[in-house]
């Protein structure tokens, strides 16, 4: 059995972000599972644009030397902002191949308490043995769906991060159900496509960001009021930015600015993509059936429509009892609320050497960890810790 300091569970940007960082510190024995870049790759829709600018989408390295700057600087090309979802993928790839080069691709089936660590089992078998586990995950298995639609197949009904190839419903009548970025790019990318699109909101109006662009304009206030971290409207962008800051407000306030932070919205440089699609709003679902190959959707304000695919851009419900390598016996031992689990600083859980990054960490640290440049914080938070641990 192989024993390790840290292994790394998954490689999108808080993975490969953590193995940038604990690289600095001397003599740990560090080890990353996972496809690198694979959500990002494999379950966005092509010809997706990123939402956030620029600023906010390095991933977070010790030094700088793996920023979006550094990485067009070595390619010798432009990429144009919004950023291409291709773009920044690649951008984690090379990332990958200079913070982690040793990275192992195989999936991870188990992981389990042994003693002062943790018994790490390998899809082929493999057995390792490390003092900690930093879970880099990522979101995929949190994917909400309407109870409504669950009894549809995916050819029918699949959510936005599910591997789609939008181009497959040209000539379709495709209903997209959300009111967030992501679903009013996929209404958008679906037409473009060639099919017959409509929208769907819970909400009684769609949103979309503006403003922060023409204040940005206005030096200083710009600098003052928005964090390049960009998660949140002015003010409350500085707040998150800080979550050591964030974790002294009142629960209650936390939870107030967690929701501001994150309502759906739209870019608005999307806007222009979406005029002429027919998106309803205040909308509510009371059945969906198959009949025929199709989707029969009643719903509140518009009766029986039938479509012949329904996308369900509707965003995502963390719960890490979803991770399936975590043993029952491990997540008997994570104190939870909701779903996420309780982490202490260096994002560890109350299992002691068992840390969450990303989106788990949001209900301890704020909304930024939803988001790429959340790494900033994160990593930073994590290599503090494991650092003052192993000296």
């Amino acid at each position: 059995m192989s024993s390790w300091d840290v292994v790394i569970l998954g490689a999108g940007p808080y993975g490969l972000s953590a193995a940038a960082h604990l690289r600095t510190i001397k003599g740990l024995q560090t080890r990353v599972f996972g496809e690198p870049m694979s959500f990002w790759q494999q379950n966005m829709p092509a010809g997706m644009l990123l939402r956030s600018p620029w600023d906010a989408t390095h991933i977070s390295d010790p030094t700088g030397r793996l920023s979006l700057d550094a990485y067009v600087a070595a390619r010798g090309n432009h990429v144009p902002a919004p950023i291409p979802l291709q773009r920044f993928v690649d951008y984690g790839h090379w990332f990958q191949k200079q913070a982690a080069p040793g990275l192992d691709r195989r999936k991870i089936t188990q992981v389990d308490r042994n003693g002062n660590g943790f018994v790490i089992k390998t899809e082929d078998g493999e057995v390792l043995h490390s003092r900690r586990v930093v879970v880099a995950a990522g979101i995929a298995a949190f994917a909400n769906r309407p109870a409504v639609f669950d009894g549809l197949s995916a050819d029918l009904a699949s959510h936005s991060s599910d591997p789609n190839d939008l181009s497959r419903f040209s000539g379709k009548r495709v209903l997209v159900v959300g009111g967030g970025q992501s679903a009013l790019e996929a209404a958008a990318l679906l037409r473009e496509a060639g099919a017959d699109v409509e929208g769907a909101v819970r909400k009684p109006n769609v949103h979309w960001l503006g403003w922060k662009g023409k204040i940005s304009k206005i030096k200083p206030l710009g600098r003052l009021l928005y964090s390049p971290r960009d998660v949140g409207p002015a003010g409350l962008s500085q707040l998150v930015a800080r979550p050591d800051y964030f974790r002294k407000l009142p629960r209650g306030l936390q939870e107030w600015t967690d929701r501001r932070a994150i309502r759906p919205a739209g870019a608005g440089w999307l806007q222009h993509r979406v005029d002429g699609i027919k998106v309803r709003t205040n909308v509510h679902f009371e059945s969906a059936v198959a009949v025929a190959g199709q989707v029969r959707v009643t719903s509140s304000d518009a009766g029986e429509q039938v479509f012949d695919h329904v996308l369900l851009a509707t965003g995502y419900r963390i719960d890490v009892a979803k991770y399936k390598f975590l043993s029952p016996q491990l997540l008997d031992g994570i104190d939870r609320v909701g779903g996420y689990p309780k982490l202490k600083p260096g994002l560890e859980s109350s299992v002691p050497g068992l840390h969450f990054l990303g989106a788990p960490g949001a209900w301890s640290f704020g909304p930024v960890l939803r988001f790429v440049s959340g790494t900033f914080y994160a990593v930073q938070a994590l290599t503090r810790k494991i650092a003052i641990a192993n000296d």
